[in-house]
């Protein structure tokens, strides 16, 4: 979610520098991955560039028919001369000028330059070109007159800072601004503003016709009409706003609920009232075989768990989710119905997960909005609406069944001290949980707000918001009183820790990504009943996603050299061999498989992925034994397996670049592991050393020529490996070339080259009996 700093600001004053906000927030509230910085850099006076200008003149220019000559009061003792390309304005705009010297948001400097043979001494500029919307196809107009040469600053939101914020999924409530601006003002003492919209008056009393038919899937329903909207395009400052917090402009009516959404957490959607059969409202579930055309032109076939918004004839919505198609708001609309609705989370999640379908709105109602939200969300749309659009207010309808009662919770202030490990004042902690927005009476009986009912329940809840919000940094780093040692590592602990300290030496950094995932290669991984997300619905069966998208993440981010590994769980639904990935058969109520795997990604590709598999074979004193693989994630003919798992290239279509990506099982790893490890006495004697080719059928691996070779020369082979294969030449088509090193020596004696020679010979004669292989000779 992304938080622009002069929205939050209009909700709470505070003084506090941005870096140590964020660092605030990143330890009590929510991860804060970065802090952007966006539209006129501000640097040298930078944003005294930009004024307001007014257009003195606009006319063609005498040698191009596309451009426009203008003479614009830029608030200077003289008009400049301004070359524009664009034709949706003349005499008397008002518009915003960059004078030269200045620097675009793109980091271009802005020249004195001569275009077409006519001096042009600035640039008009468009909303893009502002970073205050996407249209480029003419210049901004501004709509209030403005004095010329004011700084542009002033007017319009053209320099802004953004906080990027990774939500957690117990915190609904900071899923808006006003909810972030609310954890701010607990944090570092700001003054908070109250909510955001006060209604319009209501200019007539129209019937509405609304009915919940489900007060389960859906506890509350307010429903307002309009009546005269008008359709356009967004003032600058909604369009710049809604930008900065990541969404796109459409349309005045739709940006509003796209707005409020944002500002206050609760969604809206707004119907063409004339669309909708009968002007009525139902809310229900689904009949069998219903179907819908959504927003985005796609039919959706409806489950009976679906739960709909119709008309008086069939789903004009999936709530919480998509609108339909048919009701949409279009440039011919005049009368919008508003919805302001409260959705149950749960069903929202199965339904979005059923249906594939994700939205700004269906993850916020998936996590739960606080269903008294819903008449301050109407306020602020209805106000934004009859602002904005020139609608006129003439119905509305509240419809509800028993909405949840505020919690109410005993809090022992002695308690709290006790498990923070600090000792906090009583008047503090009444001040904190204040702040928050409880209710805290002498007796120390705390009634939790709406907006926290969800994940404050217990007495431990209270103690954790007054231990964050006083400061989790203060707590001391301490650790439990221990009067006598028991117990030891494990040998699988040991083994563990070795794993981790060889793939760190061999210059990987650990990572620890989610143990739930959106999606998984395995289609009977475990389902959770309840999951937090779509994000994170399924217990994962391999490491793969969490490696890949930690990953493009640090790739994203700039970092070179991204190589990383896990030690982590999977989850099997049942017992399977993690490398052959047999089929399971389902079996109810049946607690999955918990198994420890090791996984890495690294740049450099199948090699790369080999050679740390093999330091880490060798550290553990196991001989790996390569075969030949295929996996769905694996770039054809460059994967492989192990005993205990597999490794390749991963898929190009997965990750741009060149990557190698392996993950072992570490129980049947370490089932190889020696007990003990014998000392072997250095030879001192030479080494003979040769090199061999053979061509084998191009299906022969080249690891069961190197096992052969072992076999068949016995302990006097010192040394095996391959170094190169070849195919093409002279060698037939089916057929390719193996070379392998060889190196014979004795412990006891000097080897004469007789004893090379038929040491040679038995492995020469021994794989062509095992595989036809064909000694090159040259």
């Amino acid at each position: 979610m992304r938080i622009p700093i002069s929205w939050l600001r209009e909700y709470v004053a505070f003084a506090t520098p941005l870096p140590e906000l964020a660092e605030r927030l990143a330890v009590a509230s929510a991860e804060v991955e970065r802090i952007l910085r966006r539209g006129v850099p501000d640097e040298d006076g930078n944003l005294g560039r930009y004024v307001v200008g007014r257009v003195l003149e606009a006319g063609k220019h005498p040698n191009a028919d596309r451009l426009q000559l203008c003479r614009v009061d830029v608030g200077d003792p003289e008009p400049r001369q301004i070359v524009c390309g664009a034709w949706n304005f003349g005499a008397g705009a008002t518009v915003p000028v960059a004078l030269p010297g200045a620097v675009l948001p793109d980091g271009r400097t802005l020249e004195r330059a001569k275009l077409r043979g006519a001096v042009s001494e600035g640039m008009i500029l468009s909303e893009r070109e502002l970073e205050l919307g996407t249209d480029h196809a003419g210049i901004l107009v501004l709509d209030d007159p403005h004095e010329p040469g004011t700084p542009l600053g002033d007017v319009l939101p053209i320099r802004d800072e953004v906080l990027e914020v990774e939500l957690t999924g117990n915190r609904p409530d900071l899923t808006s601004i006003y909810g972030m601006a609310r954890e701010v003002a607990a944090l570092v003492g700001g003054e908070l503003a109250p909510p955001p919209g006060t209604d319009p008056p209501r200019v007539g009393d129209e019937p509405l016709e609304l009915e919940i038919y489900d007060l389960e899937g859906c506890p509350r329903y307010v429903g307002r009409l309009f009546r005269g909207v008008r359709l356009g395009p967004s003032p600058p400052w909604l369009k710049a706003r809604l930008v900065a917090a990541g969404m796109r402009p459409i349309s005045n009516v739709v940006d509003v609920t796209n707005y409020v959404m944002l500002a206050l957490g609760s969604p809206l959607h707004a119907f063409d009232h004339a669309r909708l059969a009968g002007g009525r409202i139902g809310v229900r579930r689904a009949h069998p075989g219903e179907e819908i055309v959504t927003l985005d032109g796609v039919s959706r076939r409806l489950d009976p768990g679906d739960l709909l918004i119709t008309d008086a004839r069939e789903p004009v919505a999936i709530a919480g989710i998509m609108g339909g198609l048919e009701s949409e708001v279009a440039d011919t609309t005049t009368d919008v119905l508003l919805e302001a609705a409260n959705f149950e989370p749960v069903g929202i999640l199965k339904s979005s997960e059923r249906l594939g379908l994700r939205s700004e709105a269906s993850n916020r109602w998936e996590k739960g909005v606080d269903p008294y939200l819903c008449e301050q969300a109407a306020a602020l749309a209805s106000q934004l609406l009859v602002e904005l659009a020139g609608g006129r207010f003439v119905a509305h309808r509240d419809v509800h069944g028993e909405l949840p009662a505020r919690p109410v919770t005993r809090l022992r202030p002695e308690r709290a001290s006790a498990l923070v490990g600090l000792e906090i004042d009583e008047a503090e902690q009444r001040a904190i949980l204040e702040r928050l927005g409880f209710d805290v009476s002498a007796d120390w009986q705390v009634t939790v707000p709406t907006w926290r009912a969800r994940d404050v329940t217990r007495e431990v809840d209270l103690v954790e918001e007054i231990a964050r919000v006083h400061g989790l940094e203060k707590v001391p780093f301490t650790l439990p009183q221990r009067r006598a040692m028991f117990g030891r590592l494990t040998q699988a602990q040991r083994l563990r820790r070795l794993v981790e300290d060889v793939l760190t030496g061999a210059g990987l950094s650990e990572a620890y990504t989610w143990s739930l995932a959106a999606s998984d290669p395995d289609p009977a991984a475990l389902r959770l009943p309840v999951p937090l997300s779509a994000e994170h619905a399924l217990l994962r069966t391999t490491l793969v996603e969490g490696l890949v998208g930690a990953a493009a993440r640090n790739v994203d981010a700039g970092n070179e050299r991204v190589d990383l590994f896990e030690v982590a769980r999977i989850y099997l639904p049942l017992t399977t061999h993690p490398r052959t990935g047999s089929p399971p058969e389902r079996s109810e109520g049946r607690l999955p498989e918990e198994r420890w795997q090791v996984g890495g990604i690294c740049e450099g590709g199948y090699f790369r992925a080999k050679g740390i598999v093999e330091t880490l074979h060798e550290a553990l004193k196991v001989e790996p034994v390569f075969e030949r693989a295929q996996r769905d994630w694996l770039h054809p003919g460059k994967a492989a397996t192990v005993d205990a798992g597999w490794l390749g290239e991963l898929h190009p279509a997965l990750l741009d670049g060149t990557w190698g990506i392996f993950q072992l099982d570490l129980e049947t790893l370490f089932r190889g592991v020696p007990e003990r490890i014998l000392y072997d006495d250095v030879i001192t004697y030479p080494a003979l050393r040769q090199d061999l080719a053979f061509v084998v059928p191009e299906d022969v691996p080249a690891g069961e020529l190197v096992r052969a070779a072992r076999d068949l020369a016995g302990r006097e082979l010192r040394e095996v490996r391959v170094f190169d294969v070849y195919r093409g030449g002279q060698i037939p088509a089916g057929r390719k070339s193996v070379a392998i090193r060889v190196a014979f020596q004795s412990p006891e004696r000097t080897l004469t080259d007789e004893e090379a020679a038929g040491l040679r010979g038995l492995i020469v004669a021994g794989l062509a009996e095992r595989f036809g292989a064909e000694l090159r000779t040259g």
